[in-house]
């Protein structure tokens, strides 16, 4: 039980499904906008497996790849795998297990996720080297994350389409501001060991600023989104909510103080998928 905890510690098992709501999204706008009804149950079950198994794998992947990393920063060298709560070998299982759950879950939905879902393990892979040579390594892990409602409207479809892409660049930048933002913690380290990120390239205040940025495009792809799939009132009042949270994150960490930058990168960040999911059900629901 001891490792079985201490396992869903290291791939922040909760994060998994605050991040699933968005992952619905894309399979509700589907639905809604191309057949006009529910997704069925059956596809929903799947995208859920796949997103757990995505999700699972790509936090493995980047303790395992990271461990030297992490067991040199001060910050991170009590987290389960540099500490040496697990063992390194068991992660290796679990990546390839959960890459596996993956591809299997996108074989169950159609020919199309399956035929896409080995691309989806490059980019999970990826990602964790990315920080070794650019400092666009934030976006690269939005568009990991991004790939959610994607997937999922190609998991209700079967078919090919860019329209799926608006949310998830409106994904992909919320992740990029707020992984800029709390990376910012390891500016001295990151440009000691030769680090790439916007915060060890640009410095703090201008880290702050970039994410601010990368929140405003989100701002904006969610009513591009609201916009293009005929959204009505409902689902623009969640995006006004989630516009206050983003708000309120800038407001509380500042060039100096970053005393609250947790709280703010993932407390509070835990209500924004499920406060614009939420509304577009309603709105969906009204609709229909």
């Amino acid at each position: 039980m001891n490792r079985v905890k201490a396992f869903l510690s290291l791939i922040d098992f909760g994060h998994t499904l605050f991040g699933l709501p968005f992952a619905y999204l894309g399979a509700f706008l589907a639905a809604f906008s191309i057949y006009h009804e529910w997704p069925s149950i059956y596809a929903l079950f799947w995208i859920t497996i796949a997103m757990v198994g995505a999700r699972t794998a790509a936090l493995c992947l980047n303790r395992v790849i990271d461990l030297n990393i992490d067991k040199a920063n001060p910050r991170t060298a009590d987290w389960i795998l540099p500490s040496g709560k697990l063992p390194v070998s068991l992660i290796w299982v679990m990546v390839f297990v959960s890459l596996a759950v993956l591809i299997w879950a996108s074989a169950r939905l159609n020919p199309l996720c399956l035929a896409l879902s080995p691309l989806a393990v490059v980019i999970l892979w990826l990602y964790s080297y990315t920080k070794r040579f650019t400092w666009l390594c934030h976006l690269f892990l939005g568009m990991a994350i991004g790939i959610g409602p994607v997937g999922s409207w190609f998991g209700i479809t079967g078919a090919f389409s860019l329209l799926p892409l608006i949310p998830g660049a409106a994904v992909m930048f919320w992740v990029a501001g707020f992984d800029t933002m709390y990376a910012c913690q390891d500016i001295e380290f990151d440009r000691r060991h030769r680090l790439h990120s916007i915060p060890a390239r640009f410095g703090e205040k201008g880290a702050l600023l970039l994410s601010a940025l990368f929140h405003m495009l989100t701002i904006v792809f969610l009513l591009m989104t609201g916009i293009i799939f005929k959204l009505g009132i409902w689902y623009y009042i969640g995006v006004g909510f989630a516009s206050t949270i983003l708000i309120y994150q800038h407001l509380i960490v500042k060039p100096g103080d970053l005393t609250r930058v947790g709280y703010a990168s993932f407390s509070i960040n835990h209500y924004m998928g499920l406060i614009i999911f939420i509304m577009t059900l309603i709105n969906i629901f009204v609709l229909i």
